[in-house]
């Protein structure tokens, strides 16, 4: 996934896919272990994403007025 695309995502729904890359990383390296799979390409690209959604995470960390998380619909203000 290219770092333009993930900028795009917000930052809750972004949390979530790191954490599912987490996860895939892991089920992966294990596959790999046992012999059961040779997906080495897709290990270091999945990797290399995960990477990217933590450095922008990391980043909008750092700095939150930089790009401002966008408002949730729901109740308005005062009458």
């Amino acid at each position: 996934m290219r770092a333009e695309k993930i900028r795009e995502i917000d930052t809750t729904e972004l949390q979530r896919q790191a954490a599912d890359a987490a996860d895939q990383l892991f089920r992966l390296k294990f596959q790999m272990a046992m012999g059961q799979t040779d997906g080495l390409r897709k290990y270091r690209a999945l990797k290399r994403d995960r990477a990217r959604m933590l450095t922008i995470l990391r980043q909008r960390e750092l700095n939150p007025a930089e790009k401002p998380e966008p408002e949730k619909k729901g109740k308005k203000g005062k009458k």
